[in-house]
């Protein structure tokens, strides 16, 4: 029986390279989910030292050895989720550090319900 965690956020090759990237120009970074006000509900991602981080936020996991945090209200909503921390073409928010690279973040999600239930009987 597979006992293994699953993590609550995860993120693909082109964004693990993305964040590799930020991290050599900006040096350590950290990640927020947008609530979707300003930026709608893209992750955001700001140097380590420039975004205050509060009780009422919830660390999910890091991102190529980065933080990433959501809102613990938001969290509510998302709590049954795996976030999949994606890349694509485009511009990122406005306060962004993936914002002029041509690339920006972008959110997928799957049911932890469905990952659990992939790791159970037979995958023939």
């Amino acid at each position: 029986m597979d006992t293994a965690i699953v993590p609550r956020v995860t993120a693909t090759d082109p964004a693990l390279a993305l964040i590799a990237e930020l991290y050599r120009e900006h040096g350590p970074i950290m990640f927020f989910q947008s609530g979707g006000c300003c930026d709608g509900s893209s992750p955001m991602c700001y140097p380590a030292n420039e975004f205050n981080v509060s009780e009422s936020d919830v660390y999910l996991g890091s991102l190529g050895g980065m933080p990433f945090f959501m809102g613990r209200e938001q969290f509510e909503y998302w709590q049954h989720t795996q976030l999949i921390i994606d890349v694509v073409p485009g511009n990122g928010g406005m306060f962004s550090l993936d914002n002029g690279t041509g690339k920006r973040f972008l959110l997928r999600s799957r049911l932890m319900a469905d990952l659990t239930n992939d790791n159970k009987g037979d995958k023939s």
